[in-house]
């Protein structure tokens, strides 16, 4: 029995490797999209019911966003033939073209190394919402790969590294699953897997392997597939692709250690924790009842996040107060983001101190260590009812966590306690210190307001939703500019032009009289984005204006460089996203 059994799985194990390999070589054939067979349209309807799978998970993209002010389809991977050399060239997004008015080509003409340039630049910067959204649309929109001077390979690995740097877990996974490069994107998916796990999301970390239809090659993937499918009850599937990885040479005894564990082929608990990835450092987790792990200032961010996400840092909260340098490795962590302020000053608050050090604070905390110092300012701070002075112990603290490089350390707990103040009461010597730490709270709330005796603020702005006909608005525009003429303190502004400029871009024509109004020289459009609009590089010049708007969010952009923004929208006729901004930026909102 035991060696029929024995023939069966490698009888087995024979075919799920034919059958692998058959896959693989299938997938290699090209295909023309216009000759799509019965078995290419199922594959579709599978894709399409993936995709609302997805979505009814609660993967939507973009959410909330300015973007969202008018309908867009999220679509599935799309494959163009684009006869090179007669082999198939995938490609991977998200949006089609005509959702923000772009189109296929809008890479065909870009440089390689000019994209690698500012690629280079972008990887180093801090952006802003509204620059995040026009950068997804930019590397995500469904299009065909630059030619010149770059691989598609390289091209698609700046998608990846633009999805890593902005870390929407959502999207990435979205990404990943509609376009099924779990396999193709090693990278990618496993930072998705490592931050679910980082998370303590084991189910979301896993689904990606229920969702994905391709063959996983990737090592890491692959034993991480084989644990999943362990988690979920597969024992028979997991030990197939296992025993098939044994049998082309796979070796790792840390691995197969805790795996045999999970197997049920040993009670014998491998105590061994490795921090190699996250994943070696779950499993050890996974097969010790008994895990216990204590870190210190040298753990890796990552490791530090699984604890605090699989509440396994509770030996912290029984720490003595003369165990500084166990409270110096909190406070690191919690400057890292890594641990809950609120525990660092839970821990403060039992220090003990006389009533001498309590009043005299401000005087005693230079004499003690810095630890001990901060704790003694934190109760002074819990005790103190007088405004002014309350304000200046909280400054007190924030300068000694900056004085040691933890300065994040105290940034949650800080704005709360700032949330207290009245604006109108801080001194001149703390107003500084008051708005650079206080929580500045966007009102989402707020609404368009009309004000029709402005141009850029008038009920002619539907035009941009699509609420006006070419003979209507043609007529209203110059009604207004009739108006304009012989209001003598009418001045037309930069934003009334920007208004104008778009209209006449769309081909409204505005009557030759009023002319004289239009004729201002406003903003010149940087000579590196003027060259990207006449060769018609629709995504290189939205990675410039990425670049341009960085950290700022559109509506505090001055009036001069937006004039040149939506210039360039026009100039390219990118209509959908500029109409978009124009509805961000122009109007009045209260």
């Amino acid at each position: 029995m035991k060696n029929l059994k024995s023939l069966s799985k490698k009888l087995f194990l024979i075919s799920f490797t034919f059958f692998f390999i058959f896959n693989t070589f299938a997938e290699d054939k090209p295909s023309d999209i216009w000759n799509i067979t019965e078995q290419q349209k199922q594959e579709t309807i599978n894709t399409k019911e993936l995709s609302q799978d997805i979505n009814e998970s609660g993967n939507e993209i973009l959410e909330n966003s300015i973007y969202k002010m008018q309908p867009k389809k999220v679509n599935n991977q799309i494959e163009f033939d684009q006869n090179l050399a007669s082999d198939e060239v995938r490609i991977f997004g998200l949006y089609d073209p005509e959702d923000n008015g772009l189109d296929i080509n809008m890479w065909s003409n870009s440089d390689g190394d000019q994209l690698k340039n500012i690629f280079a630049k972008l990887k180093k910067m801090e952006f802003s919402e509204d620059a995040k959204e026009i950068m997804n649309i930019s590397v995500l929109t469904n299009s065909h790969y630059p030619k010149k001077n770059i691989s598609s390979e390289e091209f698609l690995q700046f998608k990846s590294d633009w999805l890593i740097k902005n870390s929407d877990l959502d999207l990435i996974k979205t990404y990943l699953l509609k376009n099924q490069i779990v396999d193709v994107q090693p990278k990618l998916t496993k930072f998705l897997i490592d931050e679910y796990l980082s998370n303590f999301e084991i189910k979301k970390a896993c689904e990606i392997f229920s969702k994905n239809l391709k063959p996983i090659n990737d090592d890491y993937l692959l034993r991480f597939n084989i644990y999943c499918l362990i988690k979920d009850g597969k024992d028979e599937e997991a030990q197939l692709i296992y025993d098939l990885k044994k049998e082309m040479g796979f070796k790792n005894e840390y691995f197969e250690n805790k795996i045999s564990y999970l197997f049920k082929y040993t009670d014998k608990v491998d105590e061994i924790i490795s921090e190699k990835t996250i994943f070696d450092f779950h499993l050890a987790h996974q097969t010790n009842p008994d895990f216990f792990f204590e870190p210190n200032e040298s753990t890796k961010k990552i490791i530090w996040k699984y604890l605090s996400s699989a509440n396994l840092l509770s030996s912290f909260r029984e720490i003595e107060i003369s165990e500084l340098d166990r409270i110096s490795v909190i406070e690191n962590a919690v400057h890292n983001r890594n641990y809950p302020e609120k525990d660092l000053f839970q821990i403060y608050k039992r220090f003990q101190f006389n009533i001498n050090q309590l009043l005299n604070a401000e005087e005693f905390y230079k004499s003690l260590s810095s630890i001990e110092g901060r704790a003694l300012i934190y109760q002074k701070i819990l005790l103190e009812s007088e405004g002014v002075e309350k304000l200046k112990l909280l400054k007190i603290l924030k300068d000694s966590f900056k004085k040691d490089n933890l300065e994040d350390a105290f940034d949650v707990e800080l704005k709360k306690f700032l949330e207290d103040f009245n604006p109108i009461e801080i001194p001149d010597n703390l107003t500084s210190f008051y708005y650079t730490n206080i929580e500045i709270k966007d009102d989402k709330k707020k609404k368009i307001k009309f004000n029709n005796e402005i141009l850029h603020q008038s009920k002619l702005l539907n035009y941009f939703s699509g609420d006006y006909t070419k003979n209507k608005i043609e007529k209203d525009i110059n009604n207004f500019l009739k108006k304009v003429k012989k209001n003598k303190k009418y001045t037309l502004t930069v934003k009334d032009q920007i208004f104008l400029d778009s209209l006449r871009s769309d081909g409204i024509e505005i009557d030759k009289k009023f002319y004289d109004l239009l004729e201002q020289d406003i903003s010149t459009i940087p000579t590196d984005i003027q060259v990207m609009i006449n060769n018609d590089e629709k995504g290189a010049a939205l990675l410039r204006l990425v670049e341009v708007i960085g950290q700022d969010k559109l509506e505090r952009i001055d009036d001069d460089t937006m004039y040149f923004i939506i210039s360039t929208l026009n100039q390219l006729n990118i209509n959908i996203l500029r109409n978009k901004i124009l509805l961000k930026v122009l109007p009045l909102k209260v």
